[in-house]
């Protein structure tokens, strides 16, 4: 049996990458060892096309990652909810970033009436966002401009989902932490910021708040 071996492009290109690094800037892997203190958690979505340290011009060590199918915010994902637990309580991030981008292929499917197998249940909730604002949603004549501002609709929901988890609220309890909602465009590579901070349990209807 053949087997593809194209992955091995990988492996030359980290050498290439390493020793790029060594000559750039010499102390670049020791300073990695030291350990990591991001100040931001990146919660984006799994499309290849969306690096969160090339979109935004950053080194390694400045940004925690967390990726899924559309940048979702589900409240029964242990996945999500560790790495939330581990950037606020141990590396201490003063900013949570959801970023979401134009085009989402989650999104768009999430609009659809298909069956998409094991993926039906994640897209579920994409669809409750969709639910949630239907009126305004179907008053949009194109399709891709539905689509967008879904893409936009469902960070927003998201941000407030973060909001919503005792592991947030328990830090705005001791300190200052802060959540934003982008969106990033394929078209120009620049990032909307959507104007939906939370910072504060304020911000939050009182059913919502543990603390």
């Amino acid at each position: 049996m053949n087997v593809d071996k194209s992955y091995e492009k990988l492996l030359e290109g980290n050498r290439k990458w390493s020793e790029e690094k060594k000559l750039t800037d010499p102390e670049f892997f020791e300073n990695l060892t030291k350990g990591q203190s991001p100040d931001y958690l990146w919660i984006g979505c799994s499309d290849s096309r969306v690096p969160a340290n090339e979109v935004t011009n950053t080194r390694s060590g400045e940004i925690f990652v967390h990726r899924n199918i559309a940048n979702m915010v589900v409240s029964t994902d242990t996945n999500l909810l560790s790495v939330l637990y581990y950037a606020i309580d141990v590396l201490h991030v003063k900013h949570i970033i959801v970023c979401g981008h134009y085009g989402c292929g989650g999104v768009l499917s999430a609009m659809e009436n298909k069956d998409f197998g094991f993926v039906n249940l994640w897209l579920s909730n994409i669809k409750e966002v969709y639910d949630k604002h239907r009126i305004e949603l179907e008053a949009i004549y194109s399709k891709e401009i539905r689509a967008n501002r879904l893409v936009e609709l469902n960070v927003i929901e998201q941000v407030r989902n973060l909001a919503k988890t005792t592991i947030v609220q328990k830090a705005w309890e001791k300190r200052e932490l802060a959540i934003h909602g982008w969106v990033y465009g394929f078209n120009n590579g620049l990032i909307t910021d959507l104007d939906c901070k939370i910072d504060e349990k304020s911000d939050l209807p009182q059913l919502f708040r543990f603390y």
